[in-house]
């Protein structure tokens, strides 16, 4: 406070001054400029005083070229010919001009025009004879100027104001100031951690910080010090933001949020001076929390080559933001939260303990947490007595809450398409088929040739699913185009935190079946199978060269997520090992998928006819043709498959499997595309 009293009172700087400033440069650029003679279509140039006898003599001599006559001031100016300008002005014309002129004083208007008729009779002046008003013109010229003036200004503002951000009194020199939205108190969002259904492990992770800065002396009298920061990390839509937004409605704290992206700027150092102005904000309120969204906009990891094209502006924010987390400077009682889902990328200075000292796993949801997240986004919908959410649940594995929020919204949407006064349990089960596989085409046109090359492709999946083990258990199938689809099969994975390398051969098996079965009974392969295709050489791929499940190759990984990593880690003759052990491994899978349903060929054209005539079947279908299943999965038993009231259920789509350098499962539910 001693130090503000000593500052002396300077006057604050007003943007209207800038505007002043403008407005006279331009003005007295005018006014000067406006009092410059000569004019005429060849160019300008200088003037020269003259009497009255003179300029009879040159217009006699044939010296004159054009004749301006100004009758309010008795003055006319006589522009001369280029041949005579050495002889009238004693110059040559690069010092007069291309177009020099006389200005003479006349007495008599009516003299002057008897004198031009008679020279003009007698062919001694052949130019031009004109009145000239020169205060309408200059008028006109001032009027013209002034409109181009302020057309000019008005522009200028509209920038200062657009680089201002707010269009305020800062103006332009209010682009250095942070964006960050501040709520005097968290709970003014009216959020807290009952909003956030799920996420149990991470809403115990955070908890701690809720309780220090609600009763900070619990920990410091101990010796403890608060963590300085918390990074939210996880897979898009699994609520790290609204978990944040939570954390500062239990804790009621100023809160200041913003975007990584805010810091960015066209203007060099402006993003470094964003960062200074927020945590200056802050430290003048706390206890509080920054949170910082997507920051790997600002946070990604420096280049260690500075030839390589480091963006200069984006390091020097990043070397602001690590300095003011844990600097010389003390930032006592903020707390810097932060959410990302590519937190590979981020600088490890940034990672390190002192800055963000926790790292938070914000996963998708389990089959319970899916259960209470449904729960909190059916309150606002009316829903019939038929809806079943443990259902929904269990339809729904690998899907995030931002999902499930759509599945509800797109159900909703359906029931009122069909106007209807509440929404029913199909319209949940279409609103998950609507998402995956996108709108169904019932007006795309198909030959019947192509019909059934379809319904065999599909049918080699199911068949191939159903015999194989370790396969995910088949829901339906079907050939009606959705998307970019012409025709899924639909199945529901086991909910694993490992895999098996012979739980990924038979998917891969299940995978190959389209394709072998359209070889098999058409003679013919077509391009349907591409994405099959891609899904099963990308899952052999990560299985030799990371998961190190090659024969040739036993227990070795050559994952690398070194960023700026311009050379494999291995060199071209594993390179060359890998591409073998990858062509093995699939072409093992697709024989081994031929043989199946060479052994199962009746069962699996029956099956193909069924889908041509009904276009869509389920697991309950395939049961009759084949039998039950040999083997009885976890995920059957949970989903009842055998029981008549879920066997028509729908199941979710899957993305081609992950690379298991992790040797994680995903937990949505797969479906096999023909794009």
């Amino acid at each position: 406070m001693d130090k503000d009293k000593n500052k002396p009172n300077m006057p604050k700087f007003n943007m209207n001054w800038i505007y002043v400033i403008i407005i006279l440069t331009l003005g007295i650029l005018f006014f000067t400029g406006g009092g410059q003679t000569g004019s005429g279509s060849n160019g300008g140039g200088i003037s020269k005083e003259d009497n009255y006898s003179n300029f009879k003599t040159w217009v006699l001599k044939g010296a004159a070229k054009e004749v301006v006559v100004n009758k309010e001031e008795s003055i006319l100016r006589m522009y001369v010919e280029p041949k005579f300008i050495q002889e009238v002005f004693q110059q040559n014309v690069k010092q007069t001009g291309n177009n020099p002129y006389l200005e003479v004083e006349f007495g008599s208007v009516d003299k002057l025009e008897e004198f031009l008729a008679e020279a003009q009779k007698e062919k001694k002046f052949n130019g031009n004879y004109r009145y000239e008003n020169e205060r309408s013109g200059d008028m006109f010229s001032t009027i013209l100027n002034v409109a181009t003036i302020a057309f000019f200004l008005i522009i200028m503002i509209a920038l200062f104001r657009r680089m201002g951000g707010s269009g305020g009194a800062g103006g332009v020199f209010s682009v250095g100031k942070s964006k960050a939205k501040m709520y005097e108190k968290g709970n003014d969002l009216g959020i807290t951690f009952k909003d956030v259904a799920g996420q149990e492990g991470a809403k115990q992770e955070v908890q701690e910080i809720v309780d220090f800065l609600k009763n900070p002396q619990k920990y410091t009298n101990l010796g403890g010090k608060i963590p300085k920061g918390a990074l939210l990390v996880g897979p898009p839509g699994t609520g790290k933001t609204l978990l944040a937004k939570a954390v500062a409605g239990e804790a009621g704290v100023p809160f200041f949020s913003m975007s990584g992206s805010d810091f960015v700027e066209m203007f060099v150092g402006v993003g470094a001076s964003r960062v200074r102005d927020l945590f200056r904000q802050a430290k003048e309120k706390s206890p509080c929390i920054i949170f910082i969204d997507e920051i790997d906009a600002v946070g990604r990891a420096r280049s260690k080559n500075p030839s390589m094209g480091g963006n200069d502006e984006r390091e020097n924010t990043l070397n602001a933001l690590l300095t003011e987390m844990d600097g010389f400077g003390t930032n006592s009682g903020v707390i810097i939260m932060a959410a990302t889902n590519r937190a590979d990328m981020l600088d490890s200075a940034l990672m390190r303990a002192g800055r963000f000292d926790r790292q938070i796993y914000v996963d998708l949801p389990d089959l319970n947490e899916r259960k209470e997240i449904f729960i909190v986004h059916l309150k606002p919908i009316k829903v019939d007595d038929s809806v079943d959410i443990d259902l929904l649940a269990r339809q729904t594995p690998g899907f995030s809450g931002a999902d499930i929020a759509n599945v509800c919204n797109e159900a909703a949407l359906i029931a009122a398409r069909r106007n209807a006064e509440t929404v029913h349990r199909q319209d949940f089960l279409d609103a998950v088929d609507r998402i995956i596989g996108g709108l169904e085409k019932k007006t795309k046109v198909m030959t019947a040739h192509e019909k059934r090359t379809i319904a065999l492709h599909e049918a080699g999946h199911a068949t191939i699913s159903w015999f194989c083990e370790h396969a995910n258990p088949l829901v339906k199938v079907s050939i009606v185009p959705r998307g970019k689809a012409l025709g899924a099969a639909w199945y529901l994975p086991e909910e694993r935190q490992i895999t098996t390398k012979e739980e990924m051969l038979d998917e891969m098996c299940s995978l190959m079946g389209g394709r072998a079965a359209e070889e098999l009974f058409t003679g013919h392969i077509s391009t349907g199978a591409m994405n099959d295709l891609e899904r099963a050489t990308k899952s052999a791929y990560g299985m030799i060269a990371y998961a190190g499940m090659g024969e040739r190759l036993p227990n070795i990984c050559y994952y690398n997520n070194q960023e700026y990593q311009f050379q494999r880690p291995y060199s071209d003759t594993t390179a060359q090992v890998i591409d073998d052990e990858v062509l093995k491994m699939v072409n093992e899978q697709y024989d081994r998928a031929k043989q199946i349903l060479l052994e199962h060929k009746e069962g699996h054209n029956a099956l193909a006819e069924l889908l041509i005539s009904r276009e869509v079947i389920f697991a309950e279908d395939v049961e009759k043709i084949f039998g039950k299943r040999p083997w009885v999965s976890r995920s059957q038993e949970i989903m009842g498959m055998n029981t008549p009231e879920n066997e028509t259920t729908a199941a979710d789509n899957q993305l081609p499997p992950p690379i298991p350098s992790d040797l994680t499962e995903s937990e949505s539910a797969q479906t096999s595309e023909n794009l």
